[in-house]
């Protein structure tokens, strides 16, 4: 069987690259590079199916991605 996750990716500050799977909570990693990320985050979607399939039953359907603004006050 195959499937598509949707992955998220960011860079921290110390320059990491962190994915995560959004339909797959607590489902992420990170990389110092994108090949690497890339390769992690297979392997962890692999693991956490392999732990549970009951996950795939009925999978979130994603929508997409927003920003927000919100403006506060410095320390």
């Amino acid at each position: 069987m195959k499937r598509e996750f949707n992955i998220v990716i960011e860079q921290d500050i110390d320059d990491l690259y962190i994915a995560s799977v959004p339909e797959l909570p607590g489902c992420h990693t990170q990389a110092k590079s994108l090949d690497e990320l890339q390769k992690r985050i297979i392997e962890a979607i692999e693991l956490y199916i392999e732990v549970d399939k009951k996950k795939l039953e009925k999978p979130n359907k994603f929508v997409g991605i927003q920003k927000v603004e919100i403006t506060f006050e410095e320390v």
